[in-house]
């Protein structure tokens, strides 16, 4: 009897215990279950607040063009969100005429990049193609100007011994060297000690030449002439992506455009002098110019702005400022995704009950991190999850995670990309040719170059915009030439005389 009782007690136990451990189950599932669909509401709140449908890409187009005319207007009524500036008043080379050997110089933060390269003419590409990189010593970071430029002439002097020109090429005349700028992550070109500041010299009140400049080309060709060189500078750019357009305009001539979309974005356009009433006095009375559109800094209501992109503007280093650029450029499409994954993760448990202390960390996932994963096509997302493991520490992700992460890399990739779109088809409708003439887009940086899916949505962007019917007269390729030859094909622009 007191067997049969103790059994039935023992029973009675597992059965109070299975049903506790089925009730916390239960709790357990229905939580989870909240917290996925709490996951899911913000995904889809965040999918609608970033949606770039075909409207919406026109009045971010127009509103473009509008600010574009303001900023280039000389009427001191005109408002813009666009500070544009004349950067280059001489002729682009033509692919037909330019033959010989060329050469260029390209100024970065910390780097010299030299270059140069035997043109062909008849839009040949180029041949004997040799680039070298060299580090700017901390000495010469903090020293004069003088030395900067004498440091450089030394450098090419090595440079111009290892490739030499070919007997038949050699001139007693002096060559022309290109040079240019290229501006760090925060756009802006500073060199402490050297006294070379050379953002947007032109964007007072003189275009293409003012004394910063003017000190910068007798600098460089005093020390060109100290080491003997027969070299001098020829065009200098304060901003590499005239020299794409160069570049571009020497294999087409229905080149109009330059973008760069990289670690940060801009663009530059082909355009008339009459085009540009703000600097009528100190312009050519005709001919053509190129437009330096520091286009980061563009803004409209139209523009999809979410509460992450405002959280990121207030704790960015520029608040209010290149609104633009925050939203198509791979310097922030990381940090987008990063915020999102915050909230998903702080609110509804995303990764766990605990919040990844390394996920709070700002920019720690990178652009190419980002696309890495969204560019994932295994069966499990596995490159998700190594990315998460690897940046964060996250580990133990199901496949609905991984699917999830690789769903807001889309969203913000789509429109980013589909807004840079609507910028490319804006400086096309700037210029009237949309509907009658043939215009190529150059494309350079490692956004457009390295994220296919970036590129992708792109160029479905341009063309959902245009339709069937005109979408054939936009062209937007990948510029030619190699990375770093701008200053090349500067060098080979013929004198305005010429």
């Amino acid at each position: 009897m007191k067997q049969q009782v103790a059994l039935a007690a023992v029973t009675t136990t597992a059965a109070t215990v299975m049903a506790v451990v089925a009730l916390v189950r239960q709790y357990w599932k229905a939580k989870q279950d909240r917290q996925w669909g709490k996951c899911q509401r913000i995904l889809r709140k965040f999918a609608r607040d970033c949606s770039t449908p075909v409207p919406k890409l026109w009045q971010v187009a127009n509103a473009m063009v509008s600010d574009m005319g303001a900023s280039l207007s000389s009427s001191d009524e005109a408002t813009s969100s666009l500070n544009m500036f004349v950067s280059y008043a001489s002729p682009l080379p033509t692919g037909i005429n330019e033959k010989g050997m060329y050469y260029g110089v390209n100024l970065r933060q910390t780097k010299i990049l030299m270059v140069c390269g035997r043109l062909q003419g008849k839009n040949q590409p180029i041949s004997d193609l040799y680039v070298d990189e060299v580090p700017i010593p901390s000495t010469v970071m903090i020293g004069t100007s003088q030395e900067l430029y004498d440091y450089i002439a030394a450098e090419l002097v090595k440079f111009l011994s290892a490739h030499p020109e070919k007997d038949d090429e050699a001139s007693a005349n002096d060559k022309k060297l290109g040079f240019t700028v290229s501006s760090g992550d925060d756009q802006s070109t500073a060199i402490s000690g050297s006294n070379i500041k050379l953002k947007n010299f032109a964007a007072d009140t003189t275009p293409c030449v003012n004394q910063g400049v003017k000190d910068l080309i007798t600098g460089m060709n005093r020390a060109l002439e100290k080491h003997g060189l027969k070299l001098r500078v020829h065009a200098l750019q304060v901003d590499d992506i005239v020299g794409n357009l160069a570049g571009g305009r020497y294999y087409d001539k229905d080149c109009v455009a330059a973008i760069t979309l990289g670690m940060g974005t801009n663009a530059a356009y082909v355009d008339t002098t009459q085009s540009a009433p703000r600097w009528h006095d100190s312009l050519p009375k005709k001919g053509e110019i190129v437009v330096c559109m520091e286009w980061g800094n563009f803004n409209t209501c139209h523009l999809p702005i979410t509460q992450y992109d405002t959280s990121l503007d207030a704790a960015s280093s520029n608040p209010g400022h290149r609104i633009f650029e925050k939203m198509i450029s791979g310097m922030y499409l990381g940090e987008i995704v990063r915020r999102v994954l915050v909230r998903m993760a702080q609110e509804a448990a995303l990764f766990g009950q605990n919040v990844p202390p390394k996920l709070l960390i700002p920019y720690l996932l990178r652009s190419p991190d980002m696309a890495a994963m969204h560019q994932d096509t295994s069966e499990d997302r596995e490159v998700v999850h190594e990315k998460l493991k690897e940046i964060f520490g996250i580990t133990n992700l199901t496949t609905m995670t991984r699917e999830l992460v690789a769903e807001v890399c889309d969203i913000v990739t789509e429109r980013g990309a589909r807004l840079a779109g609507a910028g490319t088809v804006a400086i096309v409708k700037k210029l009237g040719r949309i509907a009658n003439r043939r215009s190529v887009i150059i494309m350079e940086g490692g956004l457009y170059e390295h994220y296919r899916i970036f590129r992708n949505y792109l160029h479905s962007g341009v063309w959902e915009m245009l339709g069937n019917e005109l979408s054939d007269n936009i062209v937007v390729e990948h510029s030619h030439g190699g990375a770093g030859t701008g200053p090349l094909f500067l060098a080979a622009s013929p004198t305005p005389d010429s």
